[in-house]
């Protein structure tokens, strides 16, 4: 088996986000559904950008932001997502490796361009987003690197990617190389929609075990059982998983494994400025913790603290140390 090289490696849709604020009239005006995500077409792409407000634009794509958040961490990371090479494109690269992760995925020379992500910030802090996949869609089989997954702790991958028909391709050769090396797999569902969209698949990625550990929030977990019962969903998902955890917003997370369930509590936050981002940064602290060890309920504790510091401000990529904060908090050393 070769040696651990990296912690945790990502693979997901890499998309540059392009964030403005937004009153709840814009979303209604735009037939979007509050703090959900949807697909969209590069026409749509174009006229919401031309609707929105000033923007700043940043690199994102959920998976890509738990990876930057695992290295913010300290531990190492790697990202596995598809660009165009055009502006935006590079631009993604950039951010990602400056970030201190390894991203060795060949931009595409063609076709559509780079994935980007028009992200509505209401005033409660709620975001509501509009995707056009672009290249991101075109992440294929052949840019999984068998040494790489291999040489990967945990293998992360985004519940978007099953969208695409070859980026889910791409997703189960990656499962499959990871457990022959003795690795673990995690997934996390990405969003209540997604789950619509692909329960009897993501189901059946738990029963058959391609997946070891699950990310869910209350919504993902109540869309995957089709239940409000939150007991019965934890229930059913003890039965399908041997690892999962559900996160729950200030109420913190239930961390589900063999040896039953443990709340962890939320970290306590000042204000919160913008939501995009928190699901993506509490993955990365639990994975982090789990790569180098941690019980389970240090790893929700760093998992709350990573999306406690990334809620306080407009974007889903932590602006401190991560790290210095664990050592702050007492859960690094």
């Amino acid at each position: 088996m070769p040696s651990v090289r990296y912690d945790v490696l990502g693979i997901g849709n890499a998309i540059v986000d392009v964030i403005a604020r937004a009153e709840e009239d814009f979303l209604l005006k735009h037939n979007m559904r509050k703090g959900t995500m949807a697909l969209i077409d590069e026409s749509r792409a174009q006229a919401i950008y031309e609707a929105m407000g000033p923007a700043v634009e940043m690199s994102g794509g959920s998976a890509a932001n738990t990876i930057v958040g695992v290295s913010s961490l300290g531990a190492r990371a790697a990202f596995v997502g598809k660009v165009k090479d055009d502006a935006l494109g590079r631009a993604f690269a950039h951010d990602i490796r400056a970030a201190g992760v390894t991203f060795a995925t060949p931009p595409a020379a063609d076709g559509p361009s780079t994935a980007r992500c028009y992200v509505l910030v209401t005033p409660d802090g709620e975001r509501t987003m509009n995707t056009y996949l672009g290249a991101a869609q075109d992440l294929h089989p052949a840019d999984i690197d068998p040494d790489t997954v291999a040489a990967s702790a945990i293998v992360y991958l985004e519940g978007y990617l099953w969208d695409p028909k070859n980026a889910k391709d791409a997703f189960l050769k990656a499962a499959k190389i990871a457990h022959e090396a003795k690795r673990k797999v995690a997934l996390t569902l990405s969003d209540a929609f997604c789950v619509d969209r692909w329960r009897d698949e993501f189901l059946q990625l738990m029963r058959t075990r391609t997946v070891d550990l699950i990310f869910a929030n209350e919504a993902e977990l109540h869309s995957l059982y089709q239940t409000s019962d939150f007991d019965a969903a934890v229930k059913a998902l003890r039965g399908d998983i041997g690892h999962a955890v559900v996160t729950r917003s200030e109420q913190g997370c239930l961390v589900v494994g063999p040896a039953g369930t443990e709340a962890v509590p939320a970290f306590p936050v000042e204000r919160v400025v913008d939501t995009t981002g928190a699901g993506d940064l509490f993955a990365a602290g639990f994975l982090a913790g789990l790569a180098r060890g941690a019980d389970p309920r240090t790893c929700g504790r760093l998992g709350a603290l990573a999306a406690a510091e990334v809620i306080q401000h407009i974007g889903a990529r932590p602006e401190t140390s991560l790290r210095d904060l664990a050592r702050e908090n007492g859960l690094a050393d």
